[in-house]
């Protein structure tokens, strides 16, 4: 969405309103998406179009026609009568065209409104693997069950758009009908939590995923768009899972940042101590805020135990998800596991942890 202001332009003369129009139009700093000849057609615009504002004649801007958006008036002429209607109308600036056009393209620029204010509600998570194989995919998505089950509206999002791993974990439906990340990328600022339900799939068992876009569009997602994406979320559901890939890229560092817990999946094995000490070296020299909690994938009897995790990274993991032999009968069809069993147990303790973390 081009980040220019949006103008109402409201003229009685015909042949003025067109130069305005092709004027606001041609800076690239506003655009004038409606035009009116009275107060009536002025009023059903900014009801229908909500602008960042209305330029007009003041004569034209009266009983609140241009309803809570700024007005900045503009006439052919200067006058005293049309300077108290403008001061009546309650305009932010008056311009004399076209003498005053530069200015009037300022004040029209300075117009456009920022991204809507959001209230963060949600507890926000972010889930990722300390190597490839360590099963993030499986502990976020059987997470955001568990939230669900709890009956918290979770919305898990998949914030490894190059891989895509969560449609085929979870069974969703492809194709061209199914939305995506990638319909939300045009709004950029202006995503609301109206246009995120829009695009949300939901799983049966109760919680909505962001699925990620088709691998040609991947390659545009940029982190601005997943902070944008997570605090909207955050600001219309209790929990929101960000499923993120391996290493450390911008991506995940601005996931990091807008988290109020980061989980590091992790495998009883050198490999996977070795990559989570590395993670943790470079969230250190990053700044990332908060040392990341622990869950333990496929905890089996061997030489390497949960209680190494305290001894090598300094606190216990928060949960220890068994080997279960089901996982893989369940990955290959696009199934969670059952809802019974020590392993799903597993996760609802770790979403209760979670949720005491931040009350």
């Amino acid at each position: 969405m081009e980040n220019v202001a949006r103008i109402v332009l409201a003229m009685e003369q015909h042949d003025v309103a067109e130069e305005v129009m092709h004027f606001l139009d041609r800076s690239g700093r506003a655009r004038v998406v409606a035009t009116a000849a009275d107060d009536r057609q002025l009023a059903e615009a900014v009801r229908q179009l909500e602008p960042d504002a209305v330029i007009g004649q003041p004569s034209l801007v009266h009983d609140g026609a241009a309803g809570s958006r700024a007005f900045i008036a503009l006439e052919t002429r200067e006058s005293v009568v049309a300077l108290r209607a403008a001061i009546r109308a309650g305009a932010s600036g008056f311009f004399v065209w076209p003498v005053d056009r530069d200015a009037l393209s300022d004040a029209a620029a300075g117009s456009r409104a920022g991204p809507p204010a959001l209230d963060r509600r949600a507890l926000v998570v972010a889930v990722h693997p300390a190597r490839g194989g360590a099963g993030s995919t499986f502990v976020a998505t059987h997470l955001a069950r568990a939230f669900a089950r709890r009956g918290r509206a979770c919305v898990l999002i998949d914030g490894a758009p190059s891989v895509g791993d969560l449609g085929a974990a979870l069974g969703a439906p492809d194709g061209d009908d199914v939305r995506s990340l990638g319909d939300l990328l045009p709004l950029g600022a202006e995503l609301a939590p109206a246009h995120l339900d829009d695009a949300l799939w939901t799983h049966h068992d109760g919680f909505r995923v962001l699925l990620a876009p088709p691998p040609m569009e991947a390659a545009g997602v940029g982190a601005a768009d997943l902070q944008r994406v997570i605090d909207v979320a955050a600001s219309a559901n209790d929990v929101v899972v960000v499923h993120l890939s391996r290493g450390l890229d911008e991506i995940s560092l601005v996931c990091f940042e807008r988290t109020d817990s980061i989980l590091e999946v992790l495998t009883l094995d050198v490999f996977g101590f070795r990559a989570a000490k590395q993670l943790c070296d470079l969230l250190r020299s990053t700044g990332v805020d908060g040392a990341p909690a622990f869950v333990v994938n496929r905890a089996t009897r061997g030489e390497i135990t949960p209680r190494d995790v305290e001894r090598v990274f300094g606190s216990p993991p928060m949960a220890i998800v068994p080997f279960d032999r089901s996982v893989a009968r369940a990955q290959d069809h696009g199934r969670l596991i059952s809802t019974r069993g020590r392993t799903a147990r597993a996760f609802v303790r770790l979403a209760e942890r979670l949720e005491e973390t931040v009350t």
